[in-house]
């Protein structure tokens, strides 16, 4: 067969620097769509690597991988001495798309069709910055990641891999390993006042993995669920998906009314609080709420979802133990995380459930993803036995309350008359009281290259009174990052 004169136009291959994909993957995807719509058309000859990337300004190496990936699966073919061409085995259908289909192929083109809770997910949930994570001024909060003792933990989780048990390798308890169910139960015990055992103990995948199988197992479509107002994205998003009826229930100084939650909807289900620090006002429930919510729990038959959202971290006093150890009803289902304690990536938490649900709980998680993996388990559980948790809490406590007081004490000097940012006794954040609406100071900070959070935006219905407040978190910051995120701002 004679050689077709090699020519890859221009046009068909359009890099985006920007673009998220690699860019051997850029590269790849050009060519193979344009072997696809047609317009590298069967037997057509390329370019060597070496003259295509000197054309595209790429290093040979991108290029080499781009046409790797597509000789292995068969778009291209190489010829010794000869080159390389598009295959000429592809059917001829392939190669005269339409251009409807041609559009079908482009990533994005259409909108695919989803089931009902795959369009509710699609609408109520934003993933918009998770991917990003790096700690910045002044959002999201994060743990101080420069103060985690990574030599100690790389001790033990290598002690793990040298010398892994088979109990290890192999699938483990869907309810997770025992040892670390062990040292959880005792650990809150003494220090959140739970009341339970190891027995009771399910290790989770983070506390939004224990808010969604709660939600899954304990609610039908169409069921009251009592959430508070302002609330924490993710219980709203995973109440929503479910089909759940939202029943937003106002929080103040003492947490949820749960008067009001009893005058809206006496009967509803279950009821998702975070009565240790409110998220977001960092309120703490009182006492004789507390109380009240566990009489309609049981009064009502339902079901009390306790989030002990950041209840480690407090600066002032003692904490008010978990709600939990108050039931005597078996009516709360309790969830905490180590992803603010310890590093988010972990990816390990864990539910406190009555004894009645726990064969459910664990029927699940067999369905769901089996069982976090097993060798980080083992070394959290030798990171609490040994004491190495307790006492890097009591680090990061100091350490947290000498950046929130840097972050006051900033504020107080360099923001005065646009943003009061009085002191918190407990949490990882900080709320700012402005002297504009809290959107538009967003939006005014991000132009600065500082992030805020509105505090308007954890509101179902915005109140007025607190359309001004913005969330600043701090504990990742050292104080030097700290004054400058508040110096830029002051430049507003």
């Amino acid at each position: 067969m004679s050689r077709r004169p090699f020519a890859l136009p221009a046009l068909i291959l359009q890099l985006d620097p920007e673009d998220a994909r690699p860019l051997y993957r850029q590269v790849y995807d050009e060519i193979r769509h344009a072997i696809l719509a047609g317009r590298l058309r069967a037997g057509t000859r390329l370019p060597s690597t070496r003259a295509l990337a000197r054309q595209l300004k790429l290093s040979r190496s991108t290029v080499l991988n781009a046409f790797e990936l597509l000789l292995t699966e068969g778009y291209l073919q190489g010829e010794v001495g000869r080159g390389t061409y598009v295959t000429r085995d592809l059917p001829d259908d392939l190669l005269r798309l339409s251009p409807t289909e041609q559009a079908a192929t482009s990533p994005g083109a259409t909108r695919p069709k989803l089931s009902r809770q795959g369009e509710e997910l699609r609408s109520t949930v934003s993933t918009e910055g998770l991917e990003k994570g790096l700690p910045s001024a002044f959002w999201p909060p994060l743990p101080a990641l420069d103060h985690f003792p990574f030599g100690l933990w790389t001790k033990l989780v290598s002690h793990w891999y040298r010398y892994p048990p088979h109990d290890l390798l192999v699938y483990g308890d869907p309810l997770g390993y025992r040892p670390l169910r062990e040292a959880v139960a005792d650990f809150l015990s003494s220090v959140r006042g739970v009341r339970c055992d190891a027995e009771q103990v399910i290790i989770t995948t983070g506390s939004q993995q224990g808010i969604y199988v709660t939600a899954h197992l304990l609610l039908n479509p169409g069921d009251a669920v009592w959430v508070e107002e302002p609330c924490y994205p993710g219980t709203r998003g995973v109440l929503q998906l479910m089909g759940a009826q939202l029943v937003h229930v106002p929080v103040d100084e003492e947490g949820m009314d749960v008067a009001a939650g009893r005058a809206s909807s006496p009967h509803a289900r279950m009821a998702c609080v975070t009565p240790s620090h409110q998220y977001p006002l960092g309120v703490t429930m009182s006492v004789t709420r507390r109380l009240e919510l566990l009489e309609w729990a049981r009064q009502a038959d339902a079901w009390i979802l306790e989030n002990d959202y950041n209840s480690f971290y407090r600066y002032v006093g003692q904490p008010l133990p978990a709600l939990q150890g108050l039931d005597t009803a078996q009516r709360v289902i309790y969830l905490g995380t180590f992803s603010n304690v310890l590093f988010p990536s972990l990816r390990l938490g864990y539910l406190v459930v009555p004894t009645a649900l726990v064969a459910v709980f664990r029927a699940a998680r067999v369905l769901m993803d089996r069982q976090p993996p097993s060798i980080e388990q083992a070394a959290l559980a030798d990171f609490i036995a040994q004491g190495h948790l307790s006492r890097h809490l009591r680090r990061m406590r100091a350490i947290y309350s000498e950046r929130q007081a840097v972050l006051v004490e900033a504020a107080e000097r360099e923001l005065a008359g646009l943003l009061k940012v009085p002191a918190t006794e407990a949490g990882m954040h900080a709320i700012g009281w402005a002297s504009r609406e809290g959107s538009e100071l967003v939006s005014l900070a991000k132009a600065h290259g500082v992030n805020l959070c509105a505090l308007s935006t954890y509101y179902k219905t915005p109140m007025a009174a607190n359309s001004h407040g913005v969330l600043l978190g701090y504990t990742a910051l050292s104080p030097a990052e700290i004054r400058r995120g508040i110096a830029q701002m002051a430049r507003m």
